[in-house]
């Protein structure tokens, strides 16, 4: 009913607080990345009937909403963040000194040039 909250919540912080984030963090992804789970999760929701587009807009109490959040939401949110760490270390990896350093390359690498 309300599991869409919890990676809005972290959106909400990382869209605001975003020039504070290196660029090599690419703070973007993950922003795309919540903004995107809270999109879905409130679509199905809204589709299911449980939320409304009006007053008082959850359909059900506070006592269902809360182990909701923490049984969908708080798990969406860890693996998005777990996810935008492992592109950024790949992406890190990829373009370090030692390896390669542009996407030109990197095809070349693939054998796509």
């Amino acid at each position: 009913m309300a599991c869409f909250l919890v990676p809005a919540a972290l959106g909400i912080i990382t869209t605001v607080a975003r020039k504070m984030f290196p660029k090599r963090l690419h703070i973007d992804w993950l922003n795309i990345m919540l903004w995107g789970a809270v999109i879905m999760l409130a679509v199905e929701h809204l589709a299911h009937g449980e939320i409304t587009v009006y007053p008082p807009f959850l359909t059900a109490g506070f006592a269902e909403v809360l182990p909701e959040m923490f049984a969908v939401g708080v798990p969406m949110t860890v693996f998005s963040v777990i996810g935008w760490i492992g592109m950024v270390a790949v992406s890190e990896f990829l373009l370090s000194e030692k390896k390669i350093k542009t996407s030109l390359q990197i095809r070349k690498t693939l054998g796509y040039v």
